[in-house]
């Protein structure tokens, strides 16, 4: 999934000459509490409710406010991962679309992008995950995925994120296409790595979408 197809072309973009009035019933009337800000085809930022409320200038052109989010946005042929880690970076709700002519094209919001992952085969999917801890000069995705798929699994996914307690160590989070994962801890384990939590998924597509229910009402979507 890619930049250019998760577009919310029912958002559209300020410019400087619209009024704050404007761009607060915009945001009222699409849910948002952010709005993309362009001249003529050039993202110039994102202007917020909170902007707007803290100068309690109603009257004022969006150009009269300093605008956030310069560096929020992507380019179009980027990955779901690239939107969802620039929002996260930038504190955003929504992420603007460039194209490679650096001009504005569109707009993402999180939800939609959060909605788009859930969707995707690697979660919908049922399979167990396993989650390691290992030194990054240890890891090669490669090496993983010859000793998993030796037992006749597959990755469906994986992940990394860094190790708060150790920089020089990672947590690797893996989504199997299996429910059993033991022989694969026991098949790990034999070569030395060290596995840190597993999580084996035999839940129904019903109790799933509760969860995915709750995740989405947890992030006011």
């Amino acid at each position: 999934m890619i930049a250019h197809e998760l577009i919310n072309h029912m958002i559209p973009p300020l410019k400087l000459t619209d009024d704050s009035a404007k761009a607060i019933t915009w945001m009222e009337e699409l849910r948002v509490k952010e709005l993309p800000v362009i001249d003529e085809e050039s993202f110039k930022g994102l202007i917020s409710e909170d902007i707007i409320f803290t100068s309690n200038e109603l009257s004022s052109k969006v150009g009269d406010f300093l605008l956030s989010g310069q560096s929020c946005f992507v380019y179009e042929d980027k990955h779901l991962y690239d939107v969802m880690k620039v929002s996260t970076d930038n504190d955003s709700q929504v992420v603007a679309v460039l194209d490679k002519e650096d001009k504005y094209i569109g707009v993402i919001t999180i939800q939609d992008a959060l909605i788009a992952f859930a969707q995707s085969a690697a979660v919908q999917s049922q399979g167990g995950i396993l989650v390691l801890s290992m030194k990054k000069i240890d890891y090669s995705m490669a090496e993983l995925a010859r000793l998993i798929e030796a037992d006749d699994v597959k990755i469906l996914s994986s992940s990394i994120q860094s190790d708060l307690l150790d920089p020089e160590k990672i947590k690797l989070t893996l989504k199997l296409n299996t429910i059993d994962v033991s022989r694969t801890v026991a098949t790990l384990e034999r070569f030395n790595y060290k596995i840190i939590a597993t999580f084996e998924e035999s839940l129904g597509n019903d109790v799933n979408q509760e969860r995915l229910d709750i995740l989405f009402k947890f992030l006011d979507i």
